[in-house]
């Protein structure tokens, strides 16, 4: 197995492990949850911010910066702007079918790219793809776990709330595999998941926690910065 693809499949099982800290009913603690988002953030905000750009700007000019504008547009559409109720975290309240199937396509296009960005990455360089493949790690078992409970909160059964979370499991796989197909992706797959990557990090993440007053949250973020200069330090 080429190694986008077995990297793509480690990041898809997070997806799954999330998904299973909520149907299992198992005891998890919620300040663990905040942590893990705050140090997500931050390694992935200086991935995208000190890797993914400029890599992306040295390949594609000033073409990239357009694609990745547009990486940053179509996540806030499907996202915050078609949906209306999504966030990363337990959903403990109501919500409707049709508002748990609207996030779980929202939430597909996104992890697509995941997909796509583990792929750009290990086509430039081992070092790059496993940078990636941490920043998508990293949010994986939240996003799991947010779309679970989303279903759970729809009235779905545990399995089907679990087969949300394996969905978007697949689309990280699929992003994979047409990084390899389509030509655009090939050319310009970087310079979207830069955009991506970026929302996810400042726009998903960020406010998570921003509100909440626990001095870990700031202090978790700074760590996942600090996490990624360690990693890029040590990586092949």
């Amino acid at each position: 197995m080429r190694q986008e693809y077995l990297y793509g499949a480690l990041a898809a099982g997070a997806n799954v492990l999330g998904a299973l800290a909520v149907v299992s009913r198992a005891r998890w603690s919620v300040r663990a949850l905040d942590a893990m988002i705050a140090l997500a953030a931050g390694f992935m905000m200086a991935v995208v911010v000190v890797e993914i750009f400029p890599e992306a700007i040295a390949r594609g000019g000033t073409n990239a910066a357009a694609v990745a504008l547009l990486g940053y547009v179509l996540v806030h559409l499907t996202q915050h702007t078609l949906v209306k109720h999504f966030h990363f975290g337990e959903e403990t309240h109501h919500v409707t079918k049709a508002v748990s199937l609207s996030a779980l396509i929202g939430l597909m296009m996104h992890t697509i790219v995941d997909g796509v960005a583990i792929a750009s990455g290990f086509g430039v360089s081992s070092a790059l793809g496993m940078l990636i493949f941490v920043a998508v790690l990293l949010h994986k078992f939240p996003e799991g776990l947010a779309i679970s409970s989303l279903f759970l909160a729809a009235g779905a059964s545990r399995r089907r709330a679990l087969l949300a979370a394996a969905a978007l499991g697949g689309a990280t796989i699929i992003g994979v595999a047409l990084t390899d197909g389509i030509p655009a992706l090939t050319a310009h797959g970087l310079a979207l998941s830069a955009g991506v990557t970026l929302y996810v990090a400042a726009s998903n993440l960020v406010p998570e926690f921003q509100a909440k007053h626990d001095w870990r949250l700031p202090i978790s973020f700074f760590v996942g910065t600090a996490l990624f200069f360690a990693a890029r330090a040590i990586a092949p």
